[in-house]
């Protein structure tokens, strides 16, 4: 399936849903908001998104604490969780996600690998969820494309996840 057939399910389950969507971005640079923006019905049920590239740009915008960045760095469980549920607090969405990571072509500062990502997505009364990915061998593009393409894959078991749940809420 391709990134564009997947962002169309993705939409099309939010508005069966009901929900909203924002993104919180770093190695991605926006390609996942970009994916979900050029879907049909993207202006119901995508909010837009934050590209947070840097340390400083993570703590400032979505309020990643800035000691959980000095202590861990910007590629890890913990600030990918912080960054989806820093843009969920910020824009009026239901679920949003979120994706930092190493796309190289060089280890970044803090000496994490190439190819190592975390995806994050949070929904009301802060449930997260946060995958780890480590693309081994990839180029930079195939990278951020992997990135895209598993960002958008938990994005759509997220939405399953809050569909699933508010279904047995309805008939308890």
């Amino acid at each position: 399936m391709s990134i564009a057939q997947q962002a169309q399910r993705i939409l099309e389950r939010a508005k069966a849903r009901g929900l909203t969507i924002v993104t919180a971005e770093s190695c991605t640079a926006g390609a996942v908001a970009t994916s979900l923006s050029k879907a049909s019905g993207a202006g119901e049920h995508f909010q837009g998104g934050f590209v947070t590239y840097t340390k400083e740009m993570k703590s400032s915008v979505l309020g990643v604490p800035l000691k959980l960045l000095q202590q861990k760095g910007a590629v890890c469980e913990e600030v990918a969780e912080a960054m989806a549920l820093g843009a969920l607090k910020l824009a009026p969405a239901d679920i949003a996600v979120a994706v930092t990571g190493v796309a190289g072509p060089e280890p970044d500062e803090d000496g994490n690998p190439v190819g190592l990502v975390f995806c994050s997505a949070a929904g009301p009364a802060r449930k997260v969820v946060t995958v780890r990915h480590f693309f081994e061998g990839l180029s930079r593009e195939a990278t951020i494309q992997a990135s895209v393409e598993e960002t958008l894959t938990l994005l759509e078991q997220f939405c399953q996840i809050r569909s699933d749940a508010e279904d047995d809420k309805k008939y308890t």
